[in-house]
């Protein structure tokens, strides 16, 4: 099964220690993933299911491609971490 990682900042508005989902997509993974837990949800992503801007999503280290459909694969191996992104100027 894939293991879903939110990190320390996220995890302030609702503790949420790695969750292990049956997912095919990272869609379904974080959908599994932040059942129950509608505050971090809703942080994480708008009213339409897509990552909101501020949010990044790593797949075994390597960043998402599809950030709007979420339709990136998972293997049952997969390792998906969710940040918020940084910014500065």
């Amino acid at each position: 099964m894939a293991t879903v990682h939110f990190t320390s900042h996220l995890q302030s508005f609702v503790n949420s220690a790695p969750v292990e989902v049956a997912a095919t997509t990272v869609g379904a993974a974080l959908n599994s993933a932040l059942d129950g837990k509608e505050q971090l949800r809703s942080y994480v992503m708008d009213e339409h299911g897509r990552l909101r801007r501020h949010i990044m999503v790593f797949i075994d280290g390597k960043i998402i491609d599809d950030r709007v459909n979420l339709s990136d694969s998972l293997t049952d191996t997969s390792e998906v971490y969710v940040m918020q992104a940084l910014s500065g100027g």
